[in-house]
């Protein structure tokens, strides 16, 4: 089936399903559940962290890989990228209970509750959605480089960051306008975002070229950019992709693919404290609450580690489902 007869046949039953997740809220919140997103098989996987066993596997729509909690932790969003959806989980039920409809292939996303508004990179449609999340309808279509994915929107949601991954560079775009205003060269297959507390710096990660580049906020211009060497790897194995930043700016985690490690980054000084051995394809990365333990998804190991944040040290590798992509913890 085409997919926009796909489309046109998910609309009616999507509206229906909008109006069920929003009868009631969900009655669970910090409860400390880890969820892990697997590519191939199509599911969640729920993992408590006292136990460190799965206590839940919920199916999804195709290819779920992206995840973000509402502000009030009751709903888990996942962009699935083979249905064009992105699954609503009510967190208290562990079950999915809406779907929003996306363009083609979704891969990341960025909320922006004050206003509404859901921001979806569509892998396979260059573009970039702007969704209304009360209606359930796709208000603006932004044209981006090919094959878009990460997402970033200021604190003020005035303007939304989006990185193409076959033009190398990344888009500033005005987000009520729904343009384009900027465009800045980074290196080779640009990822994902971190942003620094302070909102002065841009952390971008260039899986191809092997590094982290850093914008400037004010200028949109690069600044400078870091360079990663795990001991026993070979320059080529190195496939950043994954950041997390502390809330005090103070540290990053930088997941580096093929390397199998996660470098730990002082950011003041832009340099590598440490690295942590992890699993095959270290791909996403998310610290806990308390930022004592670092969360990472191994891709090519269907597995994830959890790392101790004080002594920079795996403490556990729990097996998921196939292709782990991301990890949201509810804390």
């Amino acid at each position: 089936m085409s997919k926009p007869a796909r489309h046109s046949r998910f609309c009616a039953g999507a509206a229906a399903l909008m109006l069920l997740a929003l009868a009631g809220p969900a009655a669970a919140r910090d409860t400390g559940l880890v969820f892990v997103s697997n590519e191939k098989t199509n599911n969640l996987t729920v993992i408590d962290p006292k136990t460190w066993t799965i206590v839940k596997d919920i199916k999804t729509s195709r290819r779920p890989r992206d995840m973000h909690f509402n502000a009030d932790h009751t709903k888990l969003y996942v962009a699935c990228g083979d249905d064009d959806v992105i699954d609503i989980i009510d967190v208290g039920k562990l079950a999915v209970v809406a779907k929003l409809a996306t363009g083609p292939s979704p891969e990341t996303f960025a909320m922006d509750e004050a206003r509404r508004r859901i921001y979806v990179a569509n892998e396979e449609g260059s573009s970039l959605s702007i969704i209304d999340m009360d209606e359930n309808i796709i208000v603006r279509e932004v044209p981006t480089g090919g094959e878009p994915e990460g997402v970033l929107v200021s604190r003020d949601g005035k303007t939304v960051y989006v990185t193409s991954e076959v033009g190398d560079i990344v888009h500033r775009i005005d987000a009520e306008a729904g343009t384009v205003d900027a465009d800045v060269v980074v290196g080779t297959r640009p990822r994902r975002f971190a942003a620094t507390p302070d909102g002065r710096e841009l952390w971008v990660s260039a899986e191809l070229s092997g590094d982290v580049y850093i914008i400037d906020r004010q200028t949109f211009a690069v600044t400078g950019k870091l360079e990663f060497l795990p001991p026993g790897m070979r320059k080529t194995d190195v496939t950043p992709v994954g950041l997390a930043m502390t809330r005090d700016g103070k540290t990053a985690w930088v997941t580096l693919g093929h390397a199998a490690h996660v470098a730990v980054v002082d950011v003041p000084s832009h340099k590598v404290l440490a690295y942590v051995l992890v699993g095959k394809r270290a791909w996403g990365v998310t610290l806990s609450r308390d930022e004592k333990r670092a969360f990472v998804a191994n891709g090519f190991g269907d597995d994830i580690t959890v790392i101790d944040a004080v002594s920079r040290k795996a403490i556990i590798s729990i097996p998921v489902g196939r292709v782990p992509w991301g990890i949201a913890i509810d804390d």
